[in-house]
């Protein structure tokens, strides 16, 4: 049987190499998107892979997706917390609605989906999830004080939920990228690239989406069964822990 993989803001960036990385694998694959229908309607036809709007933060909606998922393709037995917003200001700056969004899509979020399929793979003894989390969760970053606490959080989340999920057959792992090749890192100046961010990166280059998208494909295998609570960095070695 075809094993069904939900991939969380998995139409654009980060989430569509994702989830077009487990649809080549072999996996029935859903995208879920927040905001931009014409977007994922692209995505789709582009694809094939169907998507689904909701947003994370809503954990009522995140059980209607989640059972409309499941009738139309089956069980989720791999679940991708990929979707993420910032909000980024200076501390001081920072208001609470800036400090709330950040905080209700990147960890509340990853709850509200994670607890919506756990029940399942319990049952099942199966269960592959994987968080998108951050180099900014691991060493903190200015001015985003809210995201960065995000991104520890679902590293904590993480490591506390694979000992749950071992004995039920659930690995649970974060993969922690760098400066990604993405739509959001083209709108930085070439100047600041070449002088401020580039060389921060041993490797002396941006990751590419498909790199992260191969990292989650690893984990979410069956070759990786024996890794679970780990927190697999891809930065260029900008940032070793």
């Amino acid at each position: 049987m075809t094993r069904v993989a939900l991939v969380t803001g998995g139409s654009r960036g980060i989430g569509a190499a994702i989830s077009t990385a487990l649809k080549d694998a072999g996996y029935s694959v859903a995208a879920t998107y927040a905001g931009n229908e014409e977007k994922a309607a692209a995505f789709t036809a582009e694809t094939g892979i169907k998507t689904y709007k909701w947003n994370v933060a809503d954990y009522e909606a995140c059980a209607a997706g989640v059972k409309q998922i499941e009738a139309d393709l089956g069980p989720v037995d791999i679940l991708v917390n990929n979707a993420g917003i910032t909000r980024d200001a200076p501390f001081h700056k920072m208001t609470p609605q800036q400090w709330h969004e950040c905080i209700d899509t990147n960890l509340n979020g990853v709850f509200n989906m994670t607890h919506n399929v756990w029940g399942g793979m319990r049952e099942r003894k199966f269960g592959r999830i994987v968080t998108i989390s951050s180099i900014n969760g691991q060493k903190g970053q200015f001015a985003q004080a809210n995201y960065a606490a995000t991104k520890a959080g679902d590293i904590g989340f993480t490591k506390s939920l694979a000992q749950e999920g071992a004995r039920a057959g659930i690995t649970v792992n974060i993969v922690a990228p760098g400066y990604i090749n993405t739509e959001m890192m083209s709108t930085i100046p070439e100047k600041v690239m070449n002088d401020v961010i580039l060389p921060q990166i041993p490797v002396g280059r941006l990751g590419e989406a498909a790199e992260i998208a191969r990292a989650v494909q690893f984990l979410v295998s069956d070759d990786a069964g024996f890794v679970t609570g780990s927190t697999l960095s891809a930065n260029g070695g900008q940032y070793m822990s």
